[in-house]
């Protein structure tokens, strides 16, 4: 296998906030978000517009995902990429990386710290980065207990949907500088990452907002207005 790409140094690299854009074709409180949606022209869409990275769904239940999608984004894509799902067996780590993922998603709110800290060891070892996604204070601290680097923090209820950007805006100031912030969920428009930016969050992840819409380069240069290269 070809070495993993460094999807924490793309994060930390450069001026302005960072893009992490998603390919979802659907979700479970929406639905379908596009139909006859190609991963593989999405994903050449938001590498040309300027993404950093590109998060790919493969769980299939709920987002109409696939590994297989993993793999032809990868094959089609030269930007760092992370595999989204309900990783809940070390598995799926390898599964992961055989597919081309760069990085995984680990949900806190799925795993006991013993599990999380477990895995972010063998994807240590694989040479894959860890999202450790929270969105309670309870989840940040257990996340913070352990090695994870990269912070993200769900603004989406995932037993409500609910969507509240002040979860992101609540818990920032309680993670180390060090460590890096990505914002998930609800991030709509260029007020939406400034309010983001001020506050010192280092990257976002959107997905809804780019699949809807019918200019993917035009919404993500909105969105990334006073970004320098």
């Amino acid at each position: 296998m070809s070495p993993t790409k460094d999807f924490e140094t793309a994060l930390r690299t450069g001026r302005g906030i960072k893009l992490i854009a998603e390919i979802k074709a659907a979700s479970p409180s929406l639905g379908v978000l596009r139909e006859g949606l190609d991963p593989v022209a999405l994903a050449l869409e938001y590498q040309r517009a300027g993404a950093t990275a590109i998060s790919v769904l493969t769980d299939e239940k709920f987002f109409h995902g696939s590994l297989s999608n993993l793999e032809r984004v990868r094959k089609t894509v030269n930007l760092p990429l992370l595999r989204k799902d309900f990783i809940i067996d070390g598995y799926q780590l390898y599964e992961a990386r055989v597919a081309g993922a760069d990085a995984v998603l680990l949900i806190a709110r799925l795993l006991d710290k013993k599990t999380l800290s477990a895995f972010l060891e063998v994807a240590g070892q694989l040479g894959l980065a860890c999202l450790a996604e929270v969105h309670t204070e309870e989840e940040l601290k257990k996340v913070l207990d352990t090695r994870a680097r990269l912070i993200g923090i769900n603004n989406r209820d995932l037993d409500t949907f609910k969507v509240d950007l002040n979860t992101t805006l609540k818990l920032l100031p309680l993670v180390p500088v060090d460590r890096i912030v990505v914002s998930e969920s609800g991030i709509h428009n260029r007020k939406d990452v400034q309010c983001l930016e001020e506050a010192g969050v280092r990257a976002i992840l959107v997905g809804e907002a780019l699949v809807r819409s019918k200019d993917v380069a035009s919404k993500i240069k909105e969105l990334l207005k006073n970004n320098s290269k």
